[in-house]
């Protein structure tokens, strides 16, 4: 019997909450072992605590539009307020201090009540990728709370936010499929997936677990991940799709597909695992090179249909390799701890890690907000 069918109820599959990348029991353990002063977890809150954007009392700034690409870009208000209502909603879920819960329902209420439009060139489908999951997970976190207007942040999710995924997602841009790096698909993919638990929309959530199986796009897994090495001295491993770009990306990647996998696994799919642990392999792939070792490489081509620009790697970059990015200890504590699979270039690049921050500790560009972070105090077991 499949993980998803015990949450099956009447023929129906019921949307477990909170079901986003935090569950219910990451929440009461982060809670429990907090208050324990427990460790790693206590280290972990105290990133948390540290960060500027967890302060309660943070004044939202919300946009009726925001553009990313071209002229007029103010997506940094974006971000900057979707893990200021992140991190308060993690304070409050942590400690119970309702300053922090008020600050992050009125930030989210705030945007709900204002956000009509997300634009600008093609980088408009990163904002609504990388910004829609993350935004959605705050919402879960603070659903339930005295004052939280869920249903009018659902409808902006599904007015604003689906309409972009979903198109990236079936003509990327208009351009040729495999014309996008694999992060472009997977945002979108976690955007999709998050607004569906959100929504308790089913046919969404399928909808970014059936592209992340058979999708045509870079960011389907066997292409984000096209050449397995199950025979590698050290145990198997896979070349990520990015690899030959710079590990930057590559490592956006790991927390990308990574918050995908810790989705569906608390709606009782198990994609971690899908075809015969493929992200695991790529994952300790991209953290042994990663970690100053070496990996295989195979030529990467792609883009040779007719319309289509040709390009190819022939080596594995080393452009931003070793680069501080809080994805590790997600991927750790599930291949490790729930899995109990050897994974040990993974653990060395958690243990080195740790404890996680999060937005905004990891430079003040969008890069350091790519993922929400905080995978030591919520992951750890």
């Amino acid at each position: 019997m499949s993980r998803r069918t015990l949450l099956r109820i009447g023929g129906g599959l019921a949307v477990a909450h909170p079901g986003l990348p935090h569950s219910a029991g990451d929440l009461n353990r982060a809670e429990v072992r907090v208050a324990a002063r427990a460790e790693p977890w206590l280290s972990g809150h105290g990133r948390l605590a540290a960060n500027p954007h967890s302060a309660a009392g943070r004044r939202p700034r919300p946009q009726a539009t925001v553009v990313r690409g071209g002229t007029g870009q103010n997506y940094t208000v974006l971000y900057n307020d979707i893990h200021a209502a992140y991190q308060n909603a993690l304070r409050w879920k942590i400690t119970g201090a309702t300053a922090h819960g008020d600050t992050a329902r009125d930030i989210l209420n705030a945007w709900s009540a204002t956000l009509k439009t997300v634009t600008g060139n093609a980088d408009r489908f990163l904002a609504a990728g990388i910004y829609g999951w993350q935004f959605a997970n705050a919402a879960e976190l603070m659903r339930g709370y005295a004052g939280f207007d869920l249903g009018r942040f659902r409808t902006m999710m599904l007015d604003v936010f689906y309409p972009l995924n979903n198109q990236f997602l079936k003509d990327h841009n208009g351009a040729c499929v495999t014309n996008y790096w694999a992060n472009w698909d997977l945002c979108n993919m976690a955007s999709v997936m998050a607004i569906g638990i959100l929504c308790d929309d089913t046919a969404k959530y399928d909808q970014a677990v059936e592209y992340f199986k058979n999708g045509a796009g870079n960011g389907s897994i066997k292409k984000a991940v096209p050449f397995v090495y199950d025979d590698a001295p050290g145990g198997a491993l896979a070349q990520w799709q990015e690899s030959g770009r710079d590990q930057g990306h590559t490592m956006m990647g790991m927390g990308q597909m990574g918050a995908i996998c810790e989705m569906a696994w608390n709606q009782g799919d198990d994609l971690y695992g899908y075809d015969d642990n493929r992200f695991m392999k790529a994952a300790q792939y991209v953290a042994k090179y990663n970690l100053g070792q070496s990996v295989p490489f195979t030529k990467y081509t792609w883009g040779t249909g007719t319309d289509c620009a040709h390009r190819e790697h022939t080596v594995i970059s080393d452009v931003s390799r070793g680069e501080a990015r809080p994805v590790w200890d997600l991927i750790h504590y599930h291949y490790a701890r729930r899995r109990r699979l050897s994974v040990p270039h993974i653990t060395a690049m958690a243990e080195k890690s740790r404890p996680e921050g999060g937005g905004g500790d990891y430079g003040p560009n969008s890069g350091g907000y790519d993922q929400l972070g905080f995978g030591t105090v919520m992951y750890a077991k």
